[in-house]
């Protein structure tokens, strides 16, 4: 028996937002990004990185990426995270156009290790943070008051902005950020008296604002509701000009793009996420994720990922974790289609492009060349997969341009083989599959010369040799119209072959230059009324299309039965 729904504690109420703005905007502009996979990604993994190896992602970020914000870790957490902010400074790692950012919790001592960790750096930014929603003060700070907790943000505050001045004198640039931990969780009109108390402590001005971050710490509501809890808060700071409002979602219902890109649109300036969205629990926010739909709508993002493949792999060394196939933009599947309608379009819509015209194809919302992706890849083939896809690969990876009546026929050859194999297959393996089916048959009809001559009535003489089901070699001989009528004549005259009746015939070249092969493909119909088609393969494309209708006869020989 199916349990009944259990009423869940909501932990905020509608926001009260009349005239809300944000549902009638659209984004146009890149936020300030900030990178937090070298604490928030750090700290979630079960093997943290090494320095070595947040020294590798922290190049990746600035030199690839192109990140201008990075929270480098908690230095007074652990000694690795110590050692590495100080290896970032001492070493001049850090470029002179790149702020890095710690974490802190609002405790005296926690606040001096910090400012230890960042003696020396040029531009900061000092992240301190305390809970604040309801529930963290009556279980993890045993009733505390709203006061209480306001005196914790307000104190902390004061204190850093006193041990803070001898590194200010000494030429650091010192930005100051605040979270309401647990903001989406927090009153409303709380979390604006705690933010307003910690603005009124450090007083900052439009040249040199505070950074408030209003993080969505465990996501509990839908993302329209998190929108209007930002643009209420907007709506409502008293130094909005002197203030950066930052985003911090986490993905616990799955919707942190949704959150962060809602929220963005309520007038939030930053946001602070990870690659691929690793975090606690469900992850943080995937900041490729968005600064790649903003790509997508034709805005530029201000984020590098022209060389997707090289990130990804960077990023599954180090964190090990792996990206999920079907990951958006650096998925291995991404780029692919095995749906036969998918196919189709794809390979319609790909010859319509050209260079300066707006990308537009259907179903690849984003041009994968700009990610540092293959074309190569975009269509697959399994047992779900049409006849498009496989003339797709056929021509796009060997150069086989199927006539449009064929591509049915080598669909259902290809399906068949995926749906008994029960897996996908390989462009090798259906070149082999169709190198089989139609080049390599020579039962009953094995061709092994061929020659021709003019006649005076314009008429076309061929001679041929052939053996028929194995047998010794036969010559053949016939006249017609041309090459292929006279060949059709010979068998049907000089051998016992079923008779059968030429439906249609198209050729091209494969390759270029002299040596290119041509390719020849003929359709017949035979006594049954049945149509087959057949390739044939030459440097002569005479040859090539006698080739083809060998190839035909075989197949139809083969598949022709009651």
């Amino acid at each position: 028996m199916q349990k009944a729904p259990i009423t869940k504690y909501v932990p905020f109420p509608p926001v009260d937002l009349p005239g809300r703005q944000w549902p009638n905007r659209t984004l146009t502009r890149a936020p300030i990004w900030c990178s937090v996979d070298l604490r928030d990604g750090n700290q979630a993994l079960a093997q943290p990185m090494s320095v070595t190896e947040k020294l590798e992602f922290f190049n990746m970020l600035v030199h690839d990426i192109g990140f201008k914000e990075i929270e480098v870790g908690f230095p007074s957490a652990s000694q690795i995270e110590f050692d590495f902010c100080r290896r970032l400074i001492e070493e001049k790692l850090i470029p002179d156009d790149v702020t890095i950012q710690i974490l802190c919790q609002c405790r005296e001592e926690l606040i001096t290790r910090s400012l230890e960790a960042l003696r020396g750096a040029k531009n900061a930014i000092f992240h301190l943070y305390n809970s604040t929603s309801p529930k963290q003060r009556e279980y993890v700070f045993n009733n505390a008051s709203r006061d209480d907790i306001k005196a914790i943000a307000v104190n902390g505050t004061r204190l850093l902005k006193e041990r803070a001045q001898p590194l200010i004198a000494e030429g650091m640039n010192l930005r100051y950020e605040y979270s309401p931990e647990s903001f989406t969780s927090t009153e409303l009109d709380f979390a604006l008296e705690v933010c307003e108390a910690v603005s009124d402590v450090w007083q900052p001005a439009p040249q040199n604002k505070i950074i408030l971050n209003l993080p969505a710490t465990v996501e509990y509501g839908t993302p329209n509701v998190h929108a209007d809890q930002i643009e209420w808060m907007c709506g409502h700071l008293t130094r909005r000009d002197s203030t950066i409002v930052s985003l911090h979602t986490h993905n616990d219902r799955g919707t942190g793009v949704a959150a962060t890109e809602l929220a963005l649109l309520a007038g939030a300036d930053r946001v602070e996420g990870t690659l691929f969205g690793n975090g606690e629990r469900t992850g943080n926010l995937d900041i490729m994720n968005v600064a790649l739909n903003m790509y997508s709508h034709g805005v530029d993002p201000r984020l590098d990922f022209s060389r997707i493949n090289h990130v990804r792999e960077v990023y599954e060394r180090c964190t090990r974790m792996e990206v999920h196939p079907r990951h958006p933009y650096a998925g291995e599947l991404v780029f692919t289609a095995f749906s036969g309608s998918h196919q189709d379009a794809i390979k319609k819509s790909i010859p319509r492009q050209s260079a300066g015209k707006p990308w537009d194809v259907l179903y690849l919302p984003i041009d994968p060349a700009d990610l540092g992706r293959s074309y190569k890849a975009i269509i697959r083939i399994n047992s779900q997969s049409g006849k498009g896809g496989v003339a797709y690969v056929l021509e796009t990876d060997y150069g086989y341009q199927l006539p449009k009546l064929m591509h049915k026929e080598i669909g259902k050859l290809i399906n068949d083989i995926a749906d008994a194999k029960g897996t996908e297959l390989s462009p090798e393996q259906i070149l082999a599959a169709f190198e089989d089916e139609y080049i390599k048959r020579t039962t009953p009809l094995q061709l092994e010369h061929f020659k021709t001559a003019e006649k005076r009535d314009n008429t076309v003489r061929c001679e041929a040799t052939v053996r028929i089901d194995g047998g010794k070699p036969q010559k053949i001989t016939a006249r017609g119209n041309g090459p292929i009528d006279a060949f059709v004549r010979a068998l049907a005259e000089s051998t016992e072959l079923p008779k059968f009746e030429l439906i249609s015939y198209s050729e091209h070249s494969l390759g270029k230059g002299a040596e290119a092969r041509a390719a020849s493909y003929i359709q017949i119909k035979t006594q049954r009324g049945r149509t087959y088609f057949g390739v044939g393969i030459n440097t002569n494309i005479e040859f090539a299309s006698i080739k083809a209708i060998a190839s035909a006869v075989n197949r139809a020989a083969a598949h022709d039965v009651r």
